[in-house]
C-alpha cells in the first residue's frame, strides 16, 4: 500500500473543537492565539500586536461562531464596531482558557495528512514556547529530603 492510501485530513481542527468544548464545559472562556501573518486571516489591524492576535471565542462574546476543518469564523465587536473575523486553521497557534491559562499549543500536522492550503508557510510556534535545552547538557535533579 502506498502513502496515498493512508492520507488523512488534518487533526488540528478536531483538537481545536475538542479543546473549545472542554473549556466551555468547565465554565471558562476560550481564547485562541492567531498568527496574523498567515494569508487569509481577517481581523482588525488594530487588534494585531507583533503579528499575533488573541481572540475571545466564547459564545457570549461572538455571533455565529463556526469552526470547521478549514477555518474559524464569526462576527465580533472591536472597539464597539462589528467586524467579520475569518481565521484559517493553520493560523491558529494555541487555544486556552482565559481564567486559568490551561489549554495547548496546536501541534503541526502529522506527515501523511492533507497539506494546508499553502504548504510554503513556515512552521510557527507560540512566542512563549519553551526552547529546547542546549545540546550536550544533561538535566540535573537533586533529591531533597
Amino acid at each position: 500500500m502506498t502513502e496515498e492510501t493512508f492520507r488523512m485530513s488534518s487533526h488540528r481542527p478536531y483538537l481545536l473543537r475538542a479543546l473549545v468544548e472542554w473549556i466551555n464545559d468547565n465554565g471558562m472562556t476560550p481564547h485562541v492565539m492567531v498568527d496574523a501573518g498567515v494569508p487569509g486571516v481577517q481581523v482588525p489591524s488594530s487588534a494585531i500586536k507583533e503579528e499575533r492576535v488573541v481572540l475571545n471565542i466564547a459564545e457570549r462574546a461572538v455571533m455565529g461562531l463556526h469552526i470547521d476543518n478549514d477555518a474559524v469564523s464569526f462576527t465580533a465587536r472591536f472597539s464597539g464596531v462589528s467586524f467579520p473575523v475569518y481565521v484559517p486553521i493553520p493560523a491558529i497557534l494555541a487555544v486556552y482558557a482565559r481564567e486559568t491559562g490551561q489549554g495547548m499549543a496546536l501541534p503541526d500536522d502529522i506527515p501523511g495528512t492533507e497539506p494546508a492550503a499553502d504548504e510554503d508557510l513556515p512552521p510557527t510556534t507560540p512566542p512563549d514556547a519553551p526552547s529546547p535545552p542546549p545540546a550536550g547538557k544533561r538535566p540535573h535533579l537533586r533529591v531533597v529530603k
